[in-house]
């Protein structure tokens, strides 16, 4: 889903709360520091996401032993996989999920590359967007071991400390292969407006269909008037 979808009505509310005369600060301001209680709120929202019940976990020999009389089942695992050599991963249960990078597409521009941190946490403004602009993401990323099924990304974004938005894009289902997968989301726009510019903090999650999360990215960006100089 959106890097920032919902940013603008979130805005506008908090420009509404600052003229019924609170104490949040001005919409152009750096984003502060989300507080503690923030925090909290959206990992306990984030840890009821799709809490679901699996069955026991196979290896991919398993798998393909499993019900190997099924003729549909068994072209369904066999197209699945792929060109995987069993012979290599087939005993590994837990499959390996590595994000290699995650892209920013807008028509005109240049691709914005974002390596990911081993620990996960940018320093600084990862990234600038221009208000009004069309973009899209794409992750690459590579699976090993083992079939990860039902890998999902999350994305929640705050601005001066209150939740704007909050987002979830299933994946699919992957193989483990040689070669990287690409996936890419369709195409949104920035918002825009003095309301939608300005600094904003994120957390984007990759999780599966066991609640496993492969990577947490904490992180920082804004959005502007225009681009910032190539």
């Amino acid at each position: 889903m959106s890097l920032v979808s919902g940013a603008v009505s979130g805005s506008r509310d908090m420009d509404n709360k600052k003229n019924e005369g609170t104490d949040d600060e001005g919409v152009g301001s750096v984003g502060r520091q989300m507080s503690e209680s923030s925090l909290s709120a959206a990992e306990e929202e984030e840890d009821d996401d799709s809490k679901l019940h699996l069955g026991p976990q196979y290896t991919i020999k398993e798998h393909l032993e499993k019900d190997k009389d099924d003729e549909s089942l068994r072209k369904w695992k066999e197209q699945l996989l792929g060109s995987v050599d069993v012979t290599n991963i087939g005993e590994t249960l837990d499959p390996e999920v590595r994000i290699i990078s995650l892209a920013i597409l807008s028509p005109g521009r240049p691709d914005i590359v974002l390596m990911v941190p081993e620990n996960g946490n940018p320093k600084g403004m990862w990234f600038t967007l221009k208000e009004g602009s069309k973009y899209c993401l794409k992750f690459t990323f590579q699976v090993n071991n083992n079939i990860v099924s039902g890998l999902r990304y999350t994305n929640t974004v705050w601005k001066t400390g209150v939740k704007v938005d909050r987002g979830k894009e299933m994946l699919g289902t992957f193989s483990p292969q040689l070669e990287p997968y690409n996936h890419v989301m369709p195409e949104e726009t920035t918002p825009s407006g003095m309301f939608a510019r300005g600094s904003y903090s994120a957390r984007t999650k990759f999780l599966d269909d066991d609640n496993k999360c492969y990577l947490e990215i904490n992180y920082s960006f804004d959005i502007r008037k225009e681009w910032p100089a190539v």
